[in-house]
């Protein structure tokens, strides 16, 4: 069953030329894609491709001069301002990429509560302690405040903050920057975790081989496109069943492909 939709979807940006001349910047150009119940759904690209600005059309974090036209569709519902504040925190979830978005103000365990009982939740202390565990945190940093964590703790705790309500869609942007392999292999498990229990996840990062052994399928983003879809268990061998010339690029020029880059980069 299909959760999330993106349906033709254009994000641009109005800049003002002069006094009174105004241009519109395309930025995002006809996404189109699906995340299934279940599923693990990889947005692949370069750094500054917009694949974050994906993200941000849905959650709805744009900046004011940004233009969206298009469909997006969240189990059958149209996304806009008016149904999406229903839908925050409580079926879907963002983990950003940046950990600035914690409450420098608050300590980590105070803002774990708040997003439990965004999601309709009266979680006892034990039960957000676990699902602190599940990130490898403990009450060390559950009474810490964000900047007495290292990069990749606080990760880890955006991640427990996102996942606390228990929402249908997890949207992952960029989870494992600033771990080591074992803390990254740990929350890209979890995410494969939730997908296994039904859940949706959309997991936007530019590491290739890191999504590949968790994602079910790869959608491509380039210069603010979608170049294609892929299903992860055809990135093997020499990708000769890979359909888009940028998939084949990608895949062979990995470290364990001997960095091939041929004409399709």
């Amino acid at each position: 069953m299909t959760l999330l939709s993106f349906n033709d979807v254009d994000v641009s940006f109005r800049r003002y030329c002069g006094l009174l001349k105004v241009r519109e910047m395309p930025v995002l150009s006809r996404i189109g894609f699906s995340v299934k119940r279940g599923e693990v759904v990889a947005l692949i690209g370069a750094s500054g491709g917009g694949k974050s600005l994906i993200a941000h059309a849905l959650f709805g974090i744009l900046p004011p001069n940004a233009q969206v036209r298009g469909a997006i569709h969240f189990d059958g519902q149209r996304v806009d301002d008016g149904s999406r504040p229903a839908l925050l925190g409580r079926r879907m979830a963002l983990v950003p990429q940046s950990v600035s978005h914690l409450d420098p103000l608050a300590r980590c365990f105070q803002q774990l509560r708040w997003a439990a009982r965004r999601a309709g939740l009266g979680a006892k202390d034990d039960a957000l302690m676990a699902v602190l565990a599940q990130f490898g945190l403990g009450a060390d940093a559950a009474r810490a405040f964000p900047h007495q964590l290292s990069g990749g703790m606080a990760r880890r705790m955006l991640m427990a903050i996102a996942t606390v309500g228990d929402p249908d869609l997890i949207v992952a942007d960029e989870p494992t920057s600033g771990l080591d392999d074992d803390n990254a292999a740990r929350v890209l498990s979890k995410l494969k975790d939730l997908a296994e229990n039904g859940k949706g996840v959309l997991l936007i990062t530019h590491s290739l081989s890191a999504a590949l052994a968790y994602a079910d399928s790869v959608c491509l983003v380039r210069n603010g496109m979608v170049e294609g879809e892929e299903r992860a268990d055809a990135f093997e061998n020499s990708g000769r069943l890979l359909r888009t010339g940028y998939a084949r690029a990608l895949w062979q020029a990995l470290p364990q492909n001997d960095f091939r880059v041929g004409d399709d980069a």
